[in-house]
Order: structure tokens, then C-alpha cells, then sequence
């Protein structure tokens, strides 16, 4: 069984940073994309970054220049260090993998999202 966990959310300022990380654990033979998503109350779950196995990277456009995705691979983590960040950054983030069990195709996990505030 696969999953996701994140961790590093909670309530900042504006112009703060928070980093956030995620944890893949189970019988992973391989991963390929992880990203970041986040959902804003009433509004929908938009991509925010992603970072392929070899290390491509694309961003919103709207966190371009403050927010930075990174992988650890021996740990099959992903982390998202985010920086200057705003009120309209307020959301719930989400870990995504793209996860190949033993014996299996890639399939889409998701994590149980952790809540960014900014708020003064």
C-alpha cells in the first residue's frame, strides 16, 4: 500500500516562508513525476509545481521567482520551499506522485493535504 504524507504546513505572515515536505513510503519500484497542488476554499485544485525523475521542473506562473520544488530521491521525498509568501497562497496543499508498485503500471496517490495560512 502506498502513500503520501505531508508535513510543514501552518500559519505565516506575509512576505514568510514555509517548506513543505512529502514522504512516499510502500512497495514503490519507481516514481516517476511529484508535484505540488493546492485548492483554495471555492475555488479549484490548481498544479503549483511539478519535478520529473530526471529533475525538470515547471511552476505556476503565480508562485514563479518564491516557490522552489525539490526531490530526495533515496527518500522519495519531495519538498516545496516556499518563500514572500501572500495571503492569496492561502490553501491546502497537496502531495502528487506518479507511482509504479512492484509489478504494476504507474498510478496517481495523492496525499491528505496540509493547511498554508497567510494571514498577519
Amino acid at each position: 500500500q502506498v502513500q503520501l504524507v505531508e508535513s510543514g504546513g501552518g500559519l505565516v505572515q506575509p512576505g514568510g516562508s514555509l517548506r513543505l515536505s512529502c514522504a512516499a513510503s510502500g512497495s514503490i519500484f519507481s516514481i516517476a513525476t511529484m508535484a505540488w497542488y493546492r485548492q483554495a476554499p471555492g475555488k479549484q485544485r490548481e498544479l503549483v509545481a511539478a519535478i520529473t525523475s530526471s529533475g525538470s521542473t515547471n511552476y505556476a506562473d503565480s508562485v514563479k521567482g518564491r516557490f522552489t520544488i525539490s526531490r530526495g530521491y533515496a527518500e522519495n521525498t519531495v519538498y516545496l520551499q516556499m518563500n514572500s509568501l501572500k495571503p492569496e497562497d492561502t490553501a491546502v496543499y497537496y502531495c502528487n506522485a506518479a507511482i509504479a508498485e512492484y509489478y504494476s503500471d504507474y498510478a496517481d496517490y495523492w496525499g491528505q493535504g496540509t493547511q498554508v495560512t497567510v494571514s498577519s
